[in-house]
């Protein structure tokens, strides 16, 4: 399904990747944690190419991600659902709309296009909301529309880009609870890049650690966590001790 080879990338000076190798199997949940600046968000953004690469190699659905330019490039990103860490909504337009731009965009005729969008939004529990615009949206709302957003592709991959890392605390658990949700219903590909550590432990095939731009450790969630072999395993040993 994914395949990432060798990976790398600097911004400057700072290497955010340094040789970073991942598989991820069709239908596979994997979650990628470890510490702020290591990497996780960058690998991410360049399965996409929202990050550019330096180097390396990605192979998604058996497509050569870096060779894809203009239009494939874009039909590439249409078929892979992302979510932000900022909701990046559009403040003009309602939550319906926004969850259908790009449907429409592509040409759907707009009757089929709301009929899906309202399929997503009752998925992500905002169905009597599809008239509000943003502001008027909490923030983990906000989010279950960007959620909602990626999804309406059907797409064969979702990758999640840290989708808590914006909410007050109070609202994450709303949005853990979607995301579980769709974990369980559905048999999309999913990348999540996390902090929570107990929605990781709950949703996750495998557990990806990341440290200074490298994958250090991975394996399923009891045995990273309870039998960790690297230095940021243990670290998350000691979090899960106190």
């Amino acid at each position: 399904m994914l395949e990432i080879c060798d990976l790398h990338k600097s911004f400057g000076k700072v290497v955010a990747l340094d040789g970073v190798d991942l598989k991820v199997s069709k239908g596979e949940t994997v979650v990628i944690m470890g510490p702020s600046g290591c990497g996780k968000s960058t690998l991410i953004r360049c399965i996409n190419r929202l990050t550019e690469p330096d180097s390396g190699k990605i192979l998604l659905c058996g497509q050569d991600v870096m060779q894809l330019e203009g239009k494939e490039l874009q039909q590439l990103r249409r078929n892979v659902g992302f979510v932000f860490q900022q909701f990046n909504l559009i403040g003009r337009l309602t939550v319906l709309e926004n969850v259908i731009f790009h449907l429409v965009l592509d040409g759907m005729d707009r009757a089929e296009a709301r009929e899906k969008g309202l399929s997503v939004l009752a998925k992500v529990g905002l169905e009597t909301a599809e008239g509000r615009r943003p502001h008027e949206l909490s923030g983990g709302q906000q989010q279950r529309v960007g959620i909602a957003r990626a999804l309406v592709t059907n797409p064969e991959i979702m990758l999640w880009d840290e989708p808590t890392a914006s909410l007050d605390p109070i609202l994450v658990g709303e949005v853990l609870e979607v995301m579980e949700e769709l974990v369980r219903s559905t048999a999309t590909t999913m990348v999540i890049v996390t902090h929570e550590v107990s929605f990781a432990r709950k949703v996750a095939e495998r557990i990806v650690f990341m440290d200074k731009g490298r994958v250090v450790e991975e394996g399923e969630p009891r045995e990273v966590f309870e039998h960790p072999r690297s230095e940021i395993g243990k670290l998350y040993r000691k979090l899960l001790s106190h």
